[in-house]
């Protein structure tokens, strides 16, 4: 039985008028459930993968082997939590209160450079909270922009204006967009304003926006990335890291030693890996920040190919269902999230996967679901919840 509290309103283009589901159209028969348990599958194995990679790690865990894997399966119910809670608030409701959730990503992202800033892994992107806590500020903003410039980008089309935004409301969006890019790379976090950029890139292809402007951000896009690199405005560990992506046999004991480690591990793997638990690359530790950012080296040697396969077509699956979410619903605005979510995910998952391979360079992002990380996990579950509502709250034209 669905509780009274948990319904949501929708629109009958019929009847001109909203109404609260019925329980035939409770918000349960309208989730997408292969969505849903695509990402519970992602989350339940990350966790064996977390728990492999760490429960040898003395270091780290501090004696207490399952801290980690307890951590990453109390961080997925949070996560489910505020799905959940995303999915009942509904994001028309969450529309009216973007520009509040806007201000408080930035203002979360402005503490990074004081001194309540910690660096971790040589990026100064995360805010130290009492307790022995920390959030990455810029995972949240991922969401605020791809909500705001949703909302700003199909403002005018909503009202009836016009077919496609005009020139001056995507110089609205892009200005939106550029004040969190900025602060997020003065910490630095270049792999964070990478993701952002495909953000914006997809939210402006949904929009229907002018292709001009999408060519022109790319060419933008190339300028800036050559004027920073002239400049010196990157931290001496992007430039090795850019450096070993592009020389890979450039010190191998160094600034190639993950790259090289990552390809070991998972060439290791075979067909159907080592076997978890006993993976020699993983138990041996040679591989650093295996439970984060190099979560998918776990599987790959020890999952082998087949089992690291599994985890790319779930992935898939997910971008499959959130374009398909994106192509039923007939609300430009709701149309334009999914696109932001889809171009995060894909990205963010082509990223890390391929820096593992060495097709990609390290730029720190962890694998959506999978890879350990309190703040990360909340981000991509609160898209989660965004893609549901808009499929839960769709017009009844645009249902099956």
């Amino acid at each position: 039985m669905i509780p009274r509290a948990f319904s949501v309103r929708r629109y009958s283009p019929e009847l001109g008028t909203w109404g609260k589901l019925t329980a035939r159209d409770s918000v349960l028969r309208k989730l997408d459930w292969t969505l849903l348990l695509c990402c519970v599958a992602l989350s339940l194995i990350g966790s064996l993968l977390v728990f492999s990679a760490t429960r040898n790690r003395i270091e780290l865990n501090h004696g207490d082997q399952y801290q980690f894997f307890l951590h990453h399966l109390l961080n997925t119910g949070i996560g489910l939590a505020l799905a959940g809670c995303t999915i009942w608030l509904g994001h028309r409701t969450l529309r009216g209160a973007i520009p509040i959730l806007y201000g408080m990503s930035v203002v979360l992202a402005l503490l990074v450079l004081t001194p309540l800033g910690a660096t971790i892994n040589g990026s100064r992107s995360w805010l130290a909270i009492p307790g022995g806590f920390s959030l990455q500020p810029a995972e949240f903003a991922k969401i605020t922009i791809t909500l705001g410039m949703a909302m700003l980008l199909a403002s005018r089309v909503d009202a009836g204006d016009r077919q496609h935004p005009g020139h001056y409301t995507v110089v609205q969006a892009l200005g939106l967009a550029a004040v969190p890019v900025a602060v997020i790379m003065l910490m630095p976090d270049l792999g964070s304003v990478m993701v952002l950029g495909a953000i914006i890139l997809g939210v402006l292809l949904a929009s229907g926006a002018s292709n001009r402007w999408i060519l022109g951000l790319l060419g933008t896009g190339v300028i800036g990335c050559l004027t920073i690199w002239q400049l010196g405005l990157l931290d001496d560990y992007q430039i090795a890291r850019f450096a070993a992506f592009a020389n890979p046999s450039l010190d191998p004991a160094g600034v190639g030693y993950n790259t090289n480690q990552a390809r070991i591990a998972i060439g290791g793997g075979g067909l159907t890996g080592s076997g978890l638990f006993h993976g020699s690359q993983t138990t041996g530790q040679f591989v650093p920040e295996q439970q984060t950012d190099f979560i998918f080296t776990v599987a790959g040697e020890e999952l082998g190919f087949l089992g690291a396969g599994l985890i790319i077509i779930l992935l898939g699956v997910v971008l499959w269902r959130a374009c398909r979410i994106a192509r039923e619903t007939t609300e430009l605005y709701g149309t334009i999230v999914a696109a932001g979510i889809i171009a995060w995910f894909a990205f963010q998952s082509f990223e890390n996967i391929g820096m593992t391979l060495g097709i990609m360079p390290v730029t720190g992002l962890p694998l959506p679901f999978v890879s350990y990380g309190g703040t990360s996990m909340f981000a991509v579950w609160i898209a989660i919840g965004l893609l549901q509502s808009i499929r839960v709250q769709r017009p009844v034209s645009a249902s099956r």
